[in-house]
């Protein structure tokens, strides 16, 4: 028995180290215990019989300067979490390859087409502003009503950190193009605090009742209904549009397991990676899935706003003193 059990020991150890190993850059809420990593990782080794490392930083704003930094040093594979704003600067950065992937548009149920070769999208929503409707009985119903006519305390997040804050500055931009300085001036005045991250917005001061608005999503109160079976969140429909954000993965050039990783990017799309993203990180998936989760199924799905990648990569800095000086 005893050299059954350390055959079986070696066996396993000899397995751990000659598996295959993808190492993958993401924000700390997709690894959390309650995020998709955990779940996504455990199907892919047993599936692939490879194993997964996943490497979180704190943000998606943080992961594209953290691998340009790291440059042919980096232990990273692919790199997930990125989103729109970010599209043109990593093409540009020429640090990710081809994924030579064909007919994805066949597999993708997006509001619009996918035309990036090298990168594959996993889940989208769109950004929005978040009330209790038990508390704020008259929300607004346009950008134009929480500038203009809200008397409310708002809490947002910085765009230097946030992929949410970079969110807010482009749809102002979106929306009132170069007259958006002072439209934020006007906002500035309801905003109560800029946080680093959106969990700090959200939860110690929206949900703390320190604040009456917060900018999220229009999927965050799903995660209410699913999880808690309250109905009292609510998210704000602009009639001028939602700005769209859009996340993607991609393989890294100095890679040195390109085939695993793009088998990780066709897997992304497979119906058991989309089905976990909904009651996870709380977004919509990217192709059509067997069962939407029924707190999904209610949600109002805003006409979607985007600026060109290319537009935002080029005057992003300019676009951010804009809103630093907008007192």
């Amino acid at each position: 028995m005893k050299i059954i059990t350390i055959t079986l020991i070696t066996l396993l150890i000899s397995y751990k180290i000659n598996a295959q190993k993808l190492t993958i850059y993401t924000y700390d809420s997709f690894v959390s215990e309650w995020g998709p990593g955990p779940i996504i990782e455990k199907i892919f080794e047993e599936r692939f019989k490879a194993e997964l490392n996943f490497v979180s930083v704190d943000s998606a704003a943080t992961l594209l300067n953290k691998v340009i930094l790291e440059g042919k040093s980096t232990q990273a594979d692919i790199v997930l979490g990125l989103d729109m704003n970010l599209l043109d600067a990593a093409n540009k950065s020429e640090i990710f390859t081809l994924h030579n992937l064909e007919n994805i548009n066949n597999l993708l149920e997006l509001p619009l087409k996918w035309e990036n070769k090298k990168f594959i999208p996993y889940n989208y929503g769109y950004f929005a502003f978040v009330y209790n409707n038990k508390n704020f009985s008259n929300p607004p119903k346009s950008m134009y009503e929480l500038i203009n006519k809200t008397n409310a305390k708002i809490v947002i997040q910085d765009p230097r950190t946030s992929t949410p804050g970079l969110g807010l500055l482009t749809w102002m931009k979106a929306i009132y193009g170069e007259n958006a300085a002072d439209e934020w001036k006007k906002l500035n005045k309801k905003i109560i605090s800029v946080t680093k991250g959106w969990t700090d917005s959200y939860y110690n001061f929206f949900l703390s009742g320190e604040a009456d608005i917060v900018l999220s999503y229009t999927t965050s109160p799903a995660a209410h209904i699913m999880f808690e079976e309250n109905y009292d969140i609510s998210a704000a429909i602009f009639e001028e549009g939602n700005y769209i954000s859009i996340e993607f993965a991609g393989i890294l050039e100095t890679s040195k397991n390109k085939d695993l990783a793009k088998q990780f990017l066709e897997f992304m799309l497979s119906n058991e990676f989309q089905s976990v993203i909904p009651s996870t990180n709380i977004m919509y998936p990217v192709t059509k899935i067997k069962d939407l989760p029924d707190a999904f199924k209610n949600l109002e799905i805003p006409k979607y706003l985007q600026l060109h990648p290319e537009e935002i990569n080029n005057k992003k800095e300019k676009w951010i003193d804009e809103w630093l000086n907008a007192s």
